[in-house]
């Protein structure tokens, strides 16, 4: 492993002008032993076991009600109204702000850009839609490690916390292109790693967030299905490299708008069936958000899944691209993983 880093590393930049990069963002960046945990309190004390065979989808704590335990158990989601300030919201927004102008540029950080919008308004976030793997950025890290975060999230992993997958995204007023949309699909898809109930998405809006200007849409208790089979949308607007979707989407379930406040933070499974509609709004639709998951959690081999073509695709472009080979999806998520809370103990 420490070979294929080495050799990968030599021949993969730091920067990233793609979505593939931004998925092999930590193949190239430090080998070394991970950064050490960060000691939050929480009132969060911890069962390792479900209670009483009742819950499978959160762990006995004092923080959660009977209801909103209940509530997850049913749906797959749980929204905490005015979790995060607006003090925090307001540095994060200012630090994404840096970002767009190129004032700050951390290491492995992918940026998304509408590059049409590019010469019209120049280095701005009237053009970035998306920021990715800002674990290098230590303001917009703060996010992973707020204690109001990390209370919650341990009421699904556990106190040994990794934060696994973090986006910044700014979602720009679009067209009947549907730029911007995001298909309907399940986070575990491109996670090589279970089990999946010691997982869990923060997502916090940043601005209210509504159907018109493309709030997130969900599927409640979708998260009770299995993995299904992924793959590009077909449609005809644009089609993003590495957002897939599902290939076989059930109308027939309800699909439910979460309108969200500033500040307001829900917390979802990864198997939930969600995605987000275009902004038909002439502002923006900012969040914040991480996947968390428990370092108990362990890599799976994906050959033979679902998810082994998402794995094949991957190796067909490191090689077309750097030449590389013997990549593996648990390769990358193991180099981009990082420890916010606890021990490190698997991932």
């Amino acid at each position: 492993m420490e070979r294929l880093g080495e050799r990968l590393g030599e021949r993969l930049g730091e920067r990233s002008a793609a979505r593939l990069d931004t998925i092999l963002r930590h193949l190239s960046p430090r080998l070394g032993a991970a950064p050490a945990p960060i000691s939050v309190p929480t009132s969060a004390q911890l069962s390792v076991v479900p209670h009483s065979g009742r819950f499978c989808y959160t762990l006995d704590n004092n923080l959660l009600t009977t209801e909103q335990r209940q509530f997850y158990e049913d749906n797959g989601y749980l929204l905490i109204k005015k979790l995060v300030s607006d003090e925090d919201i307001e540095r994060f927004r200012k630090e994404f702000t840096r970002i767009c102008k190129r004032e700050v540029k951390p290491p492995g950080l992918m940026i998304m850009k509408d590059e049409s919008l590019k010469s019209q308004f120049g280095q701005s976030e009237k053009v970035v839609n998306k920021v990715q793997d800002f674990q290098e950025d230590e303001e917009l890290f703060r996010y992973c490690t707020l204690p109001e975060v990390l209370k919650y999230v341990e009421c699904f992993t556990g106190p040994n916390i990794m934060a696994m997958h973090t986006m910044l995204i700014n979602k720009l007023p679009d067209s009947d292109k549907q730029t911007f949309l995001h298909p309907m699909h399940q986070d575990l898809h491109y996670f090589p790693f279970r089990p999946a109930s010691r997982i869990v998405c923060a997502w916090t809006a940043m601005e209210r967030a509504h159907e018109d200007n493309g709030c997130l849409v969900v599927q409640p208790g979708t998260h009770k299905t299995t993995l299904k089979p992924h793959g590009y949308p077909v449609w005809e607007g644009k089609t993003n490299k590495l957002f897939h979707g599902l290939l076989d989407e059930d109308e027939k379930i309800p699909k439910v708008h979460l309108v969200m406040e500033k500040g307001d933070t829900v917390f979802f499974h990864p198997l939930l069936i969600h995605g987000s509609g275009i902004n038909r709004t002439s502002g923006f639709r900012k969040s914040i958000s991480c996947h968390f998951a428990s370092s108990e959690c362990h890599y799976i081999d994906v050959k033979n899944t679902t998810q082994e073509h998402l794995e094949k695709e991957l190796e067909e472009m490191v090689f077309k691209k750097y030449n590389a080979t013997s990549v593996e999806l648990k390769d990358i998520w193991n180099f981009r993983a990082r420890l916010v809370q606890g021990e490190r103990i698997n991932l």
